[in-house]
């Protein structure tokens, strides 16, 4: 088994229940595949060794070696919009036609819109933006911007947060698994509890009273320097969905210490909690917005940092000067994907579709005391498992876990025990209803073993 450290964080690569799924399910082709892929891939936690191989990838589902296909619920947080969406293959094709790359130090048309689009749409009022080749860059980009616009260096994020996989996003991440063994990190990079009504070490009893966020208020008068605050405006590895009032304060403290607010929604941006930006949900105004995934169409790898246009002061040096920052093609992606959005009216079918789920989830719950929680913010579920009788909620959420990978359906475990739902916003409510009922049927199964 998984060492219970390891499983803490979600999802892992390790165990028997993995091993006894691979013999039952995988034929000579695929686990020829897989063994080629073990000898030419450094090994790493959640990646590989793989579980399985794939030759096809189309709306919501993938198709595997074997011929099986899986709904996919997990996605990496990429597929807002599905996968091979004809807009986004057709505004591809035509831009490999006519503008396969662009160097840096040329711009181009699909670059200029993207950024034009994401910057009038951001909640920022004055917007201007970095594109870059990921996620974890563009947290980089970020964190240096903050210390050429405060002077300071200092920041405060928040333990179990995922920002990223390079050092610098590790450095203000809060989950072990990216951490531990590494060495030092970035020096002042300072972390408070999350906000986790469920598990708050402030005593909130499963409902936020906002100690977290005078905690927060608390770090930032005694340290006196912090550059910035860094948050998931919700966090995706477990789904959890601060209450309105505690960004309304963050945002207030954070202004009259002089320190910046930056969200990390790259995950979660384009819908996927049924706003364009989950901010939206809450109101305010951050100092710099992080978003990324979904915005290359679930073909291309792009992200941006979206930030105050008034914090346009790096000219003197390079914040990312990335070989891909003005990619056509993945710019091209992205205008495809802000097409798809509005055309197909992705928000309010993610609100719609969303709001129905928890409502059934939460129906199921009373059937199933293994259930502690179900959380959601549009098409973004969480189903939170505690243990019963000797039975661990991380083991539970395993075993289901695999259960459903045997009928076709794949998700994310997150912080060991919530099982992480996030399919396409534009995916067949036919398919959608059929992956709740495979998730009924394998808690049923396993809370009755």
């Amino acid at each position: 088994m998984a060492a219970d450290f390891d499983r803490a964080e979600g999802d892992v690569n390790l165990g028997d229940r993995r091993q006894a799924w691979q013999a039952a399910h995988l034929d000579d082709t695929t686990r020829a595949l897989l063994e080629e892929d073990q000898r030419w891939f450094l090994h790493q936690s959640m990646s590989t060794p793989c579980l399985n191989a794939l030759t096809g990838a189309r709306g919501a589902w993938l198709t595997d070696v074997a011929g099986r296909r899986i709904l996919d619920f997990h996605g990496n947080s990429l597929h807002q919009i599905g996968y091979g969406h004809p807009k986004v293959m057709a505004a591809l094709r035509d831009t490999l036609e006519q503008l396969p790359f662009s160097p840096r130090r040329y711009t181009n048309r699909p670059a200029i819109d993207l950024a034009r689009r994401l910057c009038m749409a951001a909640p920022i009022e004055n917007a201007k933006l970095l594109f870059a080749p990921g996620g974890s860059a563009a947290i980089g980009m970020a964190l240096k911007l903050a210390r050429l616009v405060t002077g300071r260096f200092k920041t405060i994020s928040m333990w179990d947060s995922f920002h990223g996989a390079s050092l610098d996003a590790i450095s203000i991440g809060g989950e072990a698994v990216f951490r531990r063994g590494i060495g030092p990190l970035l020096p002042g990079t300072e972390h408070v509890p999350p906000c986790d009504p469920r598990n708050c070490v402030f005593g909130c009893a499963g409902q936020c009273a906002l100690r977290c966020v005078d905690y927060i208020e608390y770090c930032l008068k005694k340290e006196g320097d912090v550059a910035a605050v860094i948050v998931e405006t919700v966090r995706c590895t477990d789904v959890q969905v601060p209450p309105p009032d505690y960004y309304q304060r963050l945002r207030d403290i954070c202004h009259r210490h002089g320190t910046l607010l930056i969200l990390d929604e790259i995950p979660i941006a384009l819908g996927r909690t049924g706003h364009l930006f989950a901010v939206e949900r809450y109101g305010i105004e951050p100092d710099m917005l992080v978003i990324g995934k979904g915005l290359g169409g679930a073909s291309m790898p792009l992200a941006a940092l979206i930030a105050r246009a008034d914090f346009d002061v790096g000219q003197h040096i390079s914040l990312g000067h990335y070989t891909h920052e003005k990619n056509p093609m993945a710019c091209a992606a992205g205008l495809a994907v802000l097409d798809v959005i509005d055309e197909e009216q992705l928000l309010a079918r993610s609100q719609r579709l969303g709001q129905q789920v928890v409502a059934r989830l939460r129906q199921l719950a009373t059937t199933l005391p293994a259930i502690a929680e179900v959380r959601g913010a549009g098409l973004l579920v969480g189903i939170e498992l505690c243990s019963i009788g000797t039975r661990d909620a991380a083991d539970l959420a395993e075993a289901v876990l695999y259960r459903c990978l045997s009928a076709g359906l794949s998700f994310k475990v997150g912080q060991g025990n919530v099982l992480v739902l996030s399919p396409p916003l534009n995916i067949e409510e036919d398919d959608l209803w059929w992956a709740i009922d495979q998730i009924a049927s394998a808690l049923h199964a396993e809370c009755a073993a």
